[in-house]
Parts: structure tokens; sequence; C-alpha cells
């Protein structure tokens, strides 16, 4: 691999930025709560334009309020080379998920700067606004818009659970760009994260060669039954709304079971109402998914939830209305992208493997749209979304080094 050899990460420094990141939403069990749009989202906003200007960067963000921290290169006018992740978190987040691939990203920019190495193509390190989707779903909403998956339009219109739309949250915390959102060109993307999932740990790896994201489906439901007095109603005669829920979540699990090893399905959100120890719930709604690598055992994953479904309802006074709100179909990375993640794992001697990402990242929208690559580094235990969410600096510093390898080998590549 021919690449500046004098180019490396600072290890501290990178450390140093996920310590002084993760004080904004800092919990106290130790994690972040950072969710999107918020006024902890700002300031970390803030954080990412002062640290990437002291580098010598540009920083500009589009319409949909996606950051892009901009390093020159000897030929300004081609297409960045791009790296990036994003800054928000779940209501229990932790120090990495995302993080790690925008401080990475920063910790890229650092190293070649502190070596007075400049690169053909201009550098840029993107946080992506909104990734989690804990706040506004779906998640990757931003750049979902940016490869055309989603319309700005319905993008901005989009709600969370207190009404708040989300196009009205970005110009509150004033990050709502005038270039629009899609129009940025890019040679390439990297994404650095960790695995969460305990492969990498458990099989002694310190670096995933991740070769692409399985598919994945979102729903929500609306459970309708009636309330009615918990001491006076007799069970024959109750339209229980939880009831059903709990069916639903049993039925659920036993779809995903029928698909092991590879499907998953899991409810992660339920609201009950009224919500009161004496009252039958006369409503319920909650959230499920489906996950899979292969999109056709996703179809037969959802074909026999529907059929289950129509079985469960058959009879039933409670109304169920099920409805997906969001498909990811399975991604596969660009091959010479991943060659030259592979190829830079091999110069350090790191160990590592191919790995498909079980979860989803901004990267699978980007995949649409440039060539992609990801990089995963271990996470104690595979927790995330996780206050207890932890990985080494050490298993950090070599993810990072890993990405600047790639991305000068790719830019190396892409010359005349």
């Amino acid at each position: 691999m021919s690449i500046a050899g004098n180019v490396a990460i600072d290890a501290s420094a990178l450390w140093a930025d996920i310590l002084e990141s993760a004080a904004f939403g800092a919990t106290a069990k130790g994690g972040i709560k950072r969710l999107t749009l918020t006024e902890e989202d700002r300031a970390v906003r803030d954080w990412f334009v002062r640290t990437t200007e002291a580098l010598g960067c540009s920083v500009s963000f589009d319409s949909m309020g996606n950051q892009f921290a901009r390093l020159p290169g000897t030929d300004d006018s081609l297409p960045p080379i791009t790296i990036g992740s994003h800054l928000d978190t779940q209501p229990t987040g932790g120090k990495f998920d995302g993080i790690i691939g925008v401080l990475g990203g920063i910790a890229v920019l650092r190293a070649m700067r502190e070596a007075g190495h400049t690169s053909r193509h201009p550098i840029e390190v993107i946080n992506w606004t909104n990734e989690e989707g804990s706040r506004f779903a779906p998640a990757m909403l931003s750049s979902g818009v940016f490869a055309g998956v989603f319309t700005e339009v319905e993008a901005l219109a989009k709600t969370d659970r207190a009404g708040i739309r989300f196009g009205d949250a970005l110009d509150a915390i004033g990050y709502r760009g005038t270039a629009p959102c899609g129009e940025h060109p890019t040679a390439a993307y990297f994404e650095l994260h960790i695995e969460q999932g305990p492969i990498l740990e458990a099989e002694e790896k310190t670096i995933g060669i991740v070769t692409g994201v399985q598919g994945m489906r979102w729903y929500e439901l609306d459970i309708v039954g009636r309330d009615s007095h918990a001491g006076t109603t007799p069970m024959p005669m109750r339209a229980d709304a939880l009831l059903t829920a709990a069916s639903i979540i049993t039925l659920v699990n036993d779809v995903a079971l029928n698909f092991a090893p590879d499907g998953l399905g899991t409810v992660g959100l339920i609201e009950n109402s009224p919500n009161s120890r004496n009252v039958v719930p006369g409503s319920v709604f909650m959230t499920m998914e489906f996950r899979h690598p292969d999109d056709a055992a996703l179809d037969r994953m959802e074909a026999e939830f529907n059929q289950r479904l129509l079985a469960l309802c058959a009879d039933n006074p409670v109304r169920v209305e099920a409805r997906r709100t969001w498909d990811s179909p399975a991604v596969h990375f660009d091959a010479a992208c991943v060659e030259a993640v592979r190829q830079s794992a091999a110069s350090f001697a790191y160990p590592a493997r191919e790995i498909v990402s079980g979860a989803g990242h901004d990267a699978a929208y980007m995949a649409r749209v440039t060539p992609t690559a990801m990089i995963f580094v271990p996470c104690a235990g595979g927790l995330s979304h996780n206050e207890e969410e932890s990985a080494t600096p050490e298993d950090v510093a070599a993810g990072a080094n890993v990405l600047l390898r790639a991305v000068l080998e790719t830019d190396r590549r892409l010359a005349p």
C-alpha cells in the first residue's frame, strides 16, 4: 500500500476528544443523552466547528443540518473523500456509538495536518443529523435525504412524540443551512464505528472489515380496545389492548426465531393508555422491527407476521392497525473501498475479519450514491445503546489508523 508513511493518528488526542465531547449531554451513569436537535446537540455541533476550524478546515452545513468540515487538497476542484458518522445519541447512549466515526475523522485531519501531508482530494468529515431516529423517526433521516431516499419536505415535516416538527427544531438550534441537502459531491465515503455486537471481542479481532449492512424494516402499531373498570368488567367482556399487545410481542419473537440465526425481531417502544392501575387498557401504541441480511427472508418474515396477526385479530374485540414506516434494504459496500480497509488493516498486522453490520448506519444510504466502506472496532461485551457502552483507547486508535490509511490509499487509487 503506497501511502505517506509518516502520517499516523495521535491516539491520546483522539481519546481526549472522546472525553471532552462526552460532556455535552453527560448522564450521571457515565453515558450521554444527546437527542438530535436539542440544546445538547447544538452545543456539540458548536464544539465540532471550533475543533475542526482549529485544524484549518472550513465548515459548512446544509438544509438538513448536516455538517461538513473540509480540509483542502492539492486539487481542491475534486470531489472530497468523506469520513462521517453522527454525534446524536440514544436517550441512554454511550460515548462511542457513532461518535468515534466523527472523532476518528477529526483524528485523520489532525494526523495529516501534523505530518504536513496534503492529499490530492479534499478530505471532509461529516456529522449527519438524526442518525439514531430516537427523537425523529426513522433513523438515518438526513443521510437518507442526502441519498434521495426521503424528500426534504417529508423529513422536515417529521414530528417527535411531543409534536415538534423536525424543521422547527432545526431552526431553533440555528443549524439549517441554505445548501440543498444531497447536492454536495463526494468521491468516496468511509465510516468508523464500534461493532455494537460481541463478535470481534469474542474472536479477539481488532478490526471488522464491514462488507455490508443487513436489511431492516420498522413498523408502528395502533392497538385499540376499550377502557373499562378493572374491578367490574368480567374477563370475557374485556377489550384489553395491552393483552393483545403482549400477544403481538410474543408473535414478533416467534417469527424471528423461525428465521434464526440471522433473523431478528424486536418491540422497542410501547405506550399504554390510560396507564392507570385500575383501568383495563383501552389503547396501546407500539413499535416493532425485523432484520435479516437477506431481503427475500425479510419478505417472508413480514408475510408470516401479517398472516399470524390476522389470525390473532380474528374474533378479537381489539382492533390492530399495523403500518411499515421504514424499509432499509440489505447493502453491499464498494469492493475497492472494502479492499482499501482490508489492506490498511493488514499493513498494521491487526487481527481482522470480514463482518456484516447488524445495525443501520449512514453508510447504508451513502452506498447508494458514492463508493462506501465501514470499519468496526470491538466494544465491551458487544453492549451498545447503553450508558455502559465501552471501547478501549487502543482499539479506537487502531480503527482510526485503519481509517486514515484507507482514505489515503483511496486518494492515491483515484489519481489519474
